[in-house]
């Protein structure tokens, strides 16, 4: 008996606990999607009624996300950013794979450890220092090769892209070569014996086996990229990613289209995880 009542005790506990944390962490997603259907104008309870008006509507008093053209080109602007940063950063991050797991060369240890050091500096400070390090060079282009020379090293797109990929990069790194150094070398052996090159062999069978990685890393930085606000604080210029443009506007409160952005964007991070579970769930079988 005594047995019985403890057992069924940890299992109440166990459920207990198994709801706090889904309270926890997914309360706030559930209360922000209500609040973007919410009629009323203040970001907040009571209910008032169903409404889409905070995703679609030019009404002076309430302008819809999908009306709201200095958020849309926000939207429009971190798309471009995590586009490219993304590109760029599975194409290092797989010859970073390479460098870290085929070679092995003289101070490898050191600079494998360099590589880590943006994950774990503060957003604040790798944006401050990137600021400081592209001014001193921009200026030094603009005397040299005279005014207007050094601009994409000023505050704007491609100084956030440069910014985002110094630890991005980093990201997509770890995580392809994770899955290289599973990698079985004796297939590449069997292509070269049966005539294929070596940039045959390494492009058809060791990408196609990288494939899920660079897929799940592409994911990654597009989503560190979209969302990243520390560093790109500091690097942005006139235009403004999205989570500028919400910091901005959150100074003056919450308004029901924060929410409406909200939703829209954990419905892209939900479709994108999907793509990727789905894909390597397919590698996989």
């Amino acid at each position: 008996m005594f047995r019985r009542n403890e057992l069924s005790l940890s299992k109440v506990l166990f459920y207990a606990y198994a709801i706090l944390i889904l309270i926890f962490t997914l309360g706030p997603l559930v209360i922000v999607t209500i609040l973007a259907f919410n009629n009323n104008p203040s970001a907040s309870f009571p209910w008032q009624g169903f409404t889409l008006d905070w995703f679609k509507s030019s009404t002076p008093n309430r302008v819809g996300l999908f009306n709201d053209a200095r958020m849309m080109h926000a939207i429009g602007t971190s798309l471009q950013v995590a586009i490219v940063v993304t590109l760029v950063s599975v194409v290092l991050g797989v010859n970073n794979a390479f460098m870290f797991v085929r070679h092995r060369f003289s101070g490898q240890s050191l600079l494998y450890l360099l590589m880590l050091g943006p994950l774990v500096v503060p957003g604040v400070v790798l944006g401050t220092s990137i600021l400081a390090f592209s001014y001193g060079i921009a200026n030094s282009l603009d005397k040299l090769l005279g005014a207007g020379a050094g601009t994409f090293l000023r505050p704007g797109f491609w100084l956030v892209v440069l910014g985002q990929v110094s630890f991005v990069a980093t990201t997509t790194t770890l995580v392809i070569a994770a899955r290289l150094k599973r990698f079985d070398l004796s297939l590449e052996e069997a292509a070269l014996d049966l005539g294929a090159s070596r940039a045959e062999a390494v492009r058809l069978i060791t990408l196609r086996f990288l494939a899920p990685a660079m897929l799940g890393a592409g994911i990654i930085a597009f989503l560190f990229s979209f969302e990243n606000f520390n560093t790109t604080y500091f690097l942005s210029g006139s235009d403004p990613t999205v989570p500028i443009l919400l910091y901005s506007r959150l100074r003056f409160g919450i308004t029901p289209e924060i929410n409406a952005v909200s939703v829209m964007l954990m419905i892209v991070t939900g479709l994108l995880g999907f793509v990727a579970f789905a894909f390597q769930k397919e590698d996989a079988a």
